[in-house]
């Protein structure tokens, strides 16, 4: 349990809010839906705007009707746990606050009045209609994948293509007889049938006819940042359609030939080759884009942007169920549960939930930072960086900046660097015996290395170690 001074000190933003015990019964209700629509929160009572403890004590009747707005006030009910916490009021008197914990929730909430909420930073945001649909197929109180697709029908399928598809999962019958009785791709109603969503973009003929935008555009920048106008910088633009099988191996297929390569002679005197990006990393975060973006969004795409020094892909859609930037390593839920197991029939997807937390420990494994996650307003962004390019270690010295000229490297420069990113600790001596040079031979590339400020020395003189500062390909 938190203290009094903690309540009163805590930053009110996207799970905490101070409220004073005057605040009425609907407007609180307002605060809690939006609460658990989202993350969950904390809402103090008795606790002024600016930090004042004014309290509880004396306001009995009224504290009972906020205790009762969970019940009375949301639709459904939402979860709270209240608790009283003794305290000494801005007028020096034994005082209590109320401290309602609300649950995050799987359902949708709306107040009483049938307007519905998400907590955005330190506000309760209105959803439209639109924004509320989102939200319930996020939590996958529903599918979007599922809705049947207005006009289509089985002429808009591609039955050989479901043939070959029953072929790979080992299925007997016929392709109609698998959409018909199996994960409901074609459902009847009124003696008419109706064909989903998933059936169309992962069978479908002509996928982009109903869903214009499910699709992936890849966009190459050049810089290391996105410009408009006169100083547009895009310098390759191409978009991936079709179902998403073929769409998603086009991507994967067009932008491995995008991404740098380095070759130099390593300490073994053999040629190694480094990837500018681990291919699991960058391939996950495409997969994962087309099996979990919204494709109830229907005004945006999947982007994949490449700049000289970072890799971005942006996916329609906010987080779904309870996955959360900081939990995404360990939690897993499907917004598209059918597309997701057809990407895994294809070995796209290995195992459901571990994709996240193998490329953080990849990334981290060979070197490189990781990877920055962003939620938007409905766009989820994930970002790689480099390995061609400047990267700080935590414990770059202080006179580093991070704007450094980064130079071009000789191939024995390349050899001591690989050695280094071993071995951080690797005395002169060792590094010679890896090269098969003289120890004195190898101090004129450490000293080119540390007077381009690519390497940096620490600790004592014995028993210290190398940092690596700067990384480049060219």
């Amino acid at each position: 349990m938190k203290t009094i001074e903690e309540y009163k000190a805590m930053q009110e933003g996207q799970t905490f809010e101070r409220k004073s015990a005057r605040i009425e019964p609907k407007a609180l209700a307002v605060i809690m839906v939006a609460m658990a629509n989202a993350d969950g929160g904390t809402i103090a009572v008795g606790i002024e705007d600016d930090g004042t403890i004014s309290g509880i004590d004396g306001m009995a009747e009224h504290i009972n009707d906020l205790l009762r707005v969970p019940f009375d006030y949301c639709i459904p009910s939402v979860n709270v746990h209240p608790q009283r916490i003794p305290c000494i009021d801005k007028d020096g008197k034994n005082n209590h606050i109320l401290v309602l914990d609300v649950e995050q929730s799987s359902s949708i909430h709306a107040t009483s009045s049938d307007e519905a909420y998400y907590r955005v930073g330190d506000k309760s945001k209105r959803l439209s209609f639109d924004d509320r649909m989102q939200i319930m197929l996020a939590k996958g109180v529903q599918y979007y994948e599922d809705y049947p697709v207005v006009r289509a029908t089985v002429e808009d399928l591609d039955l050989d293509f479901v043939s070959k598809y029953c072929e790979r999962i080992g299925y007997k019958k016929d392709a109609l007889t698998f959409l018909r009785t199996n994960g409901d791709y074609i459902l009847t109603k009124d003696d008419k049938e109706l064909i989903s969503g998933a059936a169309i973009l992962l069978f479908g003929k002509d996928p982009q006819r109903f869903f214009q935008r499910a699709y992936i555009r890849f966009i190459r920048y050049e810089g290391t940042e996105e410009k408009v106008g006169r100083e547009m910088n895009v310098i390759k633009d191409i978009t991936f359609k079709g179902r998403i099988l073929d769409m998603t191996q086009s991507a994967i297929s067009f932008v491995k030939t995008q991404l740098k390569e380095r070759t130099y002679l390593g300490p073994d005197a053999l040629f190694v080759t480094e990837p500018e990006y681990p291919e699991f990393s960058w391939t996950e975060l495409i997969v994962n884009a087309v099996a979990h973006r919204d494709y109830s969004i229907l005004g945006t795409d999947i982007q994949i942007k490449l700049f000289d020094d970072h890799y971005t892909v942006e996916s329609p859609g906010i987080l779904p169920g309870r996955v959360r930037l900081n939990n995404m390593r360990t939690t897993h839920f499907s917004r598209n549960p059918k597309i997701a197991a057809f990407m895994k029939e294809y070995e796209f997807i290995r195992e459901f939930g571990e994709g996240v937390d193998r490329m953080y420990r990849e990334l981290e494994e060979g070197g490189w930072p990781k990877p920055i996650f962003k939620q938007d307003d409905f766009m989820l962004r994930a970002r790689l960086s480099s390995r061609f390019t400047l990267k700080t270690s935590p414990e770059t010295s202080p006179e580093t900046s991070p704007e450094m000229p980064v130079m071009d490297l000789s191939e024995r420069e390349y050899s001591i660097l690989a050695l280094i990113r071993k071995q951080r600790n690797i005395t002169t001596q060792k590094m010679a015996d890896k090269l098969g040079i003289s120890k004195r031979a190898v101090i004129p590339y450490l000293k080119s290395l540390q007077e381009k400020k690519i390497i940096f020395r620490e600790g004592p003189k014995k028993g210290g170690w190398w940092t690596i500062l700067v990384d480049k390909a060219e």
